[in-house]
């Protein structure tokens, strides 16, 4: 059982392209009052079309999603966690450290990298 989910960027992207399979798990998760977490280095790797991405802005604009920023303290994690795992990505790292604190499980669409992070994430690969 989950209290939430952390997105990942290809979770976004599954879900401006219309993915029945990502919509209709939000849909869930907002249902129960699960916890979406959407690390603010997702929504910038994301965030290309602007306003016309409207199922993109329509989640961020949820109030029940988080999107939280990389302040000092969490980037200097963020770090940490790069540099004991040996991977480069800040974003992916950040996704695993949130994902971590908060008990969520990630939606991903690129489930290597995060398990390069830490093997024991708890995934959703869509």
């Amino acid at each position: 059982m989950t209290n939430g989910l952390t997105l990942d960027t290809g979770a976004l992207l599954a879900l401006e392209r219309g993915d029945t399979r990502v919509r209709a798990l939000f849909q869930r998760a907002i249902e129960n009052r699960l916890t979406l977490t959407i690390p603010a280095g997702v929504v910038a790797q994301a965030w290309r079309g602007g306003s016309r991405q409207a199922r993109v802005a329509h989640l961020l604009n949820d109030p029940d999603v988080e999107v939280p920023s990389l302040d000092d303290v969490t980037a200097r994690a963020v770090g940490v966690l790069c540099g004991r795992s040996g991977h480069a990505d800040i974003v992916d790292a950040h996704v695993v450290l949130l994902a971590r604190e908060r008990g969520h499980h990630v939606v991903t669409s690129d489930p290597d990298d995060l398990r390069g992070v830490d093997p024991s994430l708890r995934l959703i690969v869509v």
